[in-house]
C-alpha cells in the first residue's frame, strides 16, 4: 500500500467527486503509538482507505466513525487509549500501550476539499509548505500556508505541533515533498535501487546515456533521462534532488556524474565501489572530496551484509533514508540496551 502523502492525495484527486471522502489525521499521541501526530489517512464511501494510522488495528473502527462525518458534514474527534482497560482499543486487544487522538473531517467541494488539491499541487512541484487544521471548530477550515508562516510558529527541528492561533487551537505541520533520488547508471543492479525507492514513495530519476541500459520495462515509475551527463548542467530538476547514487560501473561516466553533482544541493551522495576506485574517479573528474556538496558515501551503504543486488540496494537506501531523516542508522534495541544496561540484566 502506498503511504506517502503525495500518493494518497494523487489517488484521492482522481476520484474526489466520485465518492464521499473523509480525511483522518492524528492530532496527538501519548506513549507508544504506531504513527505520530500529523499522519493522515483518506477514507471513501466504498469502505476503502489509503494510508495507515495504526498497524492496521484501528482502521476498521476509524472507518465506522468516519461515516458520521458524511451525515452532518462536521469535524469529529475520536480517541483510542491502549492504557485503559475500559477503552475500545484495549477491548480490541491492542497492546501498544499508548493513546492516539484522531481528527476526522469530511472532504468535499463545499469545504474547498480542505485545500488538499492545493497541497497536492505543492507536493508535485516539490515545494515545502505548511498545513493548518483548526481542532475546535465544528466545520473544517483547513488552510495551506507558506513555509515562512510555518517557521513563524514551529521551531526548526519540529515538524508538527498544536499551537494557538488567534485564540484557537490548531494543528500545524511542515509538509515535505517525497524525497527525490537520482540514480546515475541504469544497469541491472540499479533495478532494485529504483524499485525499493519507488516502494517507499520516493520520486526517482534514472540517468544513463548508454542505449543498452535504463530499459523502461525494468524501471517502472522512474523518469528516465538518456542525455549525456555533460549536457545537463543547469537543469532545473537538479535543484529538487535530495539524494543521488552514482553506479555506472564506468569511471568516465562516474566522474562526469560527480562533476555534474558538484553544484547540486543534495543531502546525500553515494558512489558505488571501493575506496581506491573512488580516488581514481575523483582524480579523473579533477575534484577532491571537499568539492562535493556533502560528504561522499563511498563505499556506499550501511554494513548490512549480503552481496546480491537487492542486498546492496537495501544497504544504499537504508543509509540514505537515515541521512535524510537525520538519524544514525543504529539498531534501536541495541541502543536502548546500551543506554540502560541494568534493564537488560533484569530480563
Amino acid at each position: 500500500m502506498a503511504n506517502q502523502l503525495n500518493q494518497l492525495l494523487t489517488h484521492w484527486h482522481q476520484h474526489k467527486d466520485d465518492l464521499q471522502w473523509v480525511l483522518a489525521t492524528i492530532i496527538a499521541t501519548e506513549g507508544s503509538a504506531y504513527r505520530k501526530a500529523g499522519a493522515m489517512m483518506l477514507i471513501n464511501s466504498l469502505g476503502q482507505y489509503r494510508g495507515l494510522l495504526s498497524g492496521g488495528c484501528l482502521e476498521a473502527d476509524i472507518m465506522r466513525q468516519a461515516r458520521r462525518c458524511w451525515d452532518d458534514q462536521c469535524n469529529r474527534t475520536i480517541r483510542y487509549d491502549m492504557r485503559e482497560e475500559e477503552d475500545l482499543a484495549w477491548q480490541l486487544g491492542l497492546g501498544c500501550g499508548g493513546m492516539v487522538q484522531i481528527l476526522l473531517q469530511p472532504v468535499n467541494a463545499d469545504n474547498h476539499y480542505l485545500q488538499l488539491d492545493k497541497l497536492l499541487l505543492s507536493l508535485q512541484q516539490h515545494q515545502h509548505c505548511g498545513y493548518l487544521q483548526y481542532l475546535e471548530q465544528p466545520t473544517p477550515k483547513n488552510q495551506l500556508i507558506s513555509l515562512a508562516q510555518v517557521q513563524n510558529v514551529l521551531n526548526d527541528n519540529i515538524k508538527v505541533a498544536q499551537v494557538d492561533i488567534d485564540g484557537q487551537r490548531a494543528l500545524v505541520q511542515h509538509v515535505r515533498p517525497a524525497p527525490h533520488l537520482a540514480v546515475f547508471g541504469g544497469g541491472l543492479d540499479a533495478i532494485p535501487v529504483a524499485a525499493i525507492a519507488r516502494q517507499l514513495g520516493w520520486r526517482v530519476t534514472l540517468l544513463d546515456p548508454r542505449p543498452a541500459n535504463a530499459r523502461e520495462t525494468y524501471f517502472e515509475g522512474a523518469q528516465i533521462i538518456r542525455e549525456p551527463y555533460t549536457g545537463l548542467a543547469g537543469a532545473p530538476w537538479l535543484q529538487t534532488l535530495d539524494g543521488a547514487v552514482v553506479m555506472n560501473h564506468n569511471m568516465t561516466l562516474d566522474a562526469e556524474a560527480l562533476a555534474l553533482l558538484k553544484a547540486v544541493p543534495v543531502r546525500y551522495l553515494g558512489l558505488l565501489g571501493p575506496d581506491h576506485r573512488t580516488q581514481k574517479v575523483l582524480q579523473q573528474a579533477g575534484m577532491s572530496f571537499s568539492d562535493l556538496p556533502v560528504p561522499l558515501a563511498s563505499p556506499v551503504g550501511l554494513r548490512l551484509g549480503g552481496e546480491l543486488p537487492e542486498s546492496i540496494a537495501l544497504a544504499i537506501l537504508s543509509e540514505m533514508h537515515a541521512v535524510l531523516e537525520q538519524k544514525d542508522g543504529r539498531s534501536i534495541s541495541l541502543q536502548l540496551q546500551s543506554e540502560a544496561p541494568e534493564k537488560v540484566m533484569e530480563k
